[in-house]
């Protein structure tokens, strides 16, 4: 009679065992793909040096939520060309979700906004030049991933994640020296960005996401930022924050 209960016990305990195994398994797959604002720089805890990777990015977030297998190949400072030959490796037909954030390090934004930064320097001329490059190049650039990712996952739901403005038209950080003028035109230049990823998006049957309306309130200098602005280290700076990326984990989640 031991024997039976022993030989039954080791049978419940194999049988959880294999349940837990399959369930693992069974994670639907989600591929976290982009630059900076998708690898969670600005929350100032990383878990990858090298890539500015963090545990509080939205991505890390929404595979905490819904139970999904993530493999986070976002990284700082990658551009289209990055992902292209980087990131897009980790898709595979059995890929069920994947976001991506990409383009705004293919016009130089983040390069601007320091130029727009420093004292006594209009920066019209390198805004322009930045939103010149929506048209010339970073469109043909975006197709080419988002035909990448589409031939690689076939069968996954995609979201493109676009970027938020950064300003509300106060210039409350007085080390920064960015006018109001320079405000609005680093958030007409965003607009056009998302306009033109989110076009891209569209043309290959993708959802975008347009974090812009969620973030108007939570701008640099409002009362509570989703946003930080001049930061020490700089490049903290003009990046979501931890509340930032619990705001793009909260529109993505229905998304996804």
């Amino acid at each position: 009679m031991g024997k039976k209960l022993l030989l039954a016990a080791l049978t419940a305990m194999l049988g959880l065992t294999l349940a837990g195994t399959a369930s693992a398994a069974a994670q639907p797959g989600y591929v976290a793909l982009g630059d900076s604002y998708a690898s969670g720089v600005g929350t100032r805890a990383y878990i990858d040096d090298a890539c500015k990777r963090s545990s509080y990015a939205y991505a890390e977030l929404l595979a905490g939520r819904l139970g999904l297998a993530l493999n986070f190949q976002a990284c700082s400072g990658a551009k289209t060309s990055d992902v292209l030959s980087k990131q897009v490796g980790a898709l595979s037909a059995s890929t069920n979700f994947v976001t991506v954030s990409v383009g705004g390090n293919d016009i130089g934004f983040s390069s601007v906004i320091e130029k727009c930064a420093l004292p006594f320097y209009d920066c019209t001329g390198d805004i322009n030049k930045a939103v010149g490059l929506i048209s010339s190049t970073l469109t043909g650039a975006l197709d080419n991933v988002y035909t990448q990712i589409h031939n690689r996952a076939p069968n996954a739901k995609v979201v493109v994640v676009g970027y938020p403005r950064l300003f509300n038209g106060v210039a409350c950080n007085a080390l920064a020296r960015i006018s109001p003028t320079e405000e609005g035109q680093i958030n007409a230049a965003a607009d056009k960005l998302d306009t033109a990823i989110g076009g891209r998006a569209s043309a290959h049957g993708f959802t975008f996401l347009d974090p812009r309306s969620a973030f108007t309130g939570h701008a640099v200098c409002d009362k509570v930022e989703w946003l930080n602005g001049l930061s020490n280290p700089v490049s903290e700076s003009y990046h979501p924050n931890r509340d930032g990326h619990v705001g793009f984990a909260n529109l993505l989640q229905p998304l996804l």
